[in-house]
C-alpha cells in the first residue's frame, strides 16, 4: 500500500484486515518512526488496529534529520496559520487514503499526535466534514482559536494530556483548549502530569491506550 506521505506502518497483530486505524503525527523535528514507538506498545492491546505514522512533509528547519508539519521559526501567527493550512490539506489526503485503501469509514479512525502533531491533529479533525471517532493529543495546543471556532464541522471525542513543567508548549495551552472545547459543546477529557516536561510519560501512553480502545473497540 502506498501513501502520499512517507509513512511508518505498524500492521495489525492479528494479521487480519484492520477493523480500525490510528494515525499518529509526530512533533516538530521528529519523524514517523519516533511516534511509532507508541504504536508498537498499543498494538499488543489493539490487535485488529492499523497504525499509520507519517513523516511530516517538510524537512525541519532546525533539525536536518527530522521533519516539520509547518515552520515555527521567526513566523507571525498569521504565517503559522497559513502554513498549517497547507499541512492540514496533506494530512486530510492521508486520512482519505487510509480510509480508501483499508476500506474504513471515518468513524473507524482515531487521530492523534505529540506537540506540533497534536496541534495539527486537532485542527484537522475539527474541520473535517466526515467526523472521525476521536482525537488524542499530547503536549499541544490550538493553533488559532478564532480560525478553528469559525470552521467547526465535526465533534469527535477529545483527550488532551500535558506535563505541568512543559517549557516548550506551556500547560496553559491545555487549559485554553479545554475552555474552548467546553464552550463549543465538545466531550473532552484532560490530564495534567505532575513534574513532567515536554514528553509523553508512561502513564500518558497507558491512558491514551485506554481512551483509544474505549472508542474504537
Amino acid at each position: 500500500m502506498k501513501y502520499s506521505l512517507n509513512t511508518t506502518i505498524v500492521s495489525p497483530l492479528s494479521k487480519k484486515q484492520p477493523s480500525n486505524a490510528v494515525i499518529l503525527c509526530h512533533g516538530y523535528g521528529g519523524d514517523g518512526k519516533d511516534i511509532s514507538l507508541l504504536a508498537n506498545y498499543w498494538k499488543n492491546y489493539l490487535p485488529d488496529t492499523l497504525f499509520v505514522c507519517p513523516d511530516a512533509p517538510e524537512k525541519c528547519s532546525v533539525s536536518p534529520t527530522g521533519f516539520q508539519w509547518f515552520d515555527l521559526m521567526d513566523q507571525s501567527s498569521d504565517q503559522i496559520l497559513a502554513k498549517s493550512l497547507v499541512a492540514e490539506m496533506k494530512l486530510n489526503k492521508l486520512i482519505d487514503e487510509v480510509k480508501s485503501i483499508n476500506r474504513l469509514s471515518a468513524k473507524q479512525i482515531a487521530l492523534g499526535g505529540f506537540s506540533q502533531g497534536c496541534m495539527l491533529s486537532l485542527q484537522t479533525a475539527i474541520k473535517r466534514k466526515d467526523e472521525i471517532k476521536c482525537v488524542i493529543g499530547y503536549s499541544g495546543k490550538i493553533i488559532d482559536t478564532k480560525h478553528l471556532g469559525e470552521n467547526i464541522n465535526s465533534k469527535p471525542k477529545i483527550f488532551l494530556m500535558h506535563g505541568d513543567m512543559d517549557e516548550i508548549v506551556p500547560v496553559s495551552f491545555l487549559l485554553e483548549a479545554k475552555e474552548f472545547f467546553h464552550s463549543k459543546g465538545y466531550t473532552i477529557k484532560t490530564k495534567i502530569f505532575q513534574n513532567c516536561e515536554h514528553r509523553i510519560p508512561s502513564e500518558g501512553s497507558s491512558l491514551g491506550l485506554e481512551f483509544i480502545k474505549g472508542n474504537l473497540y
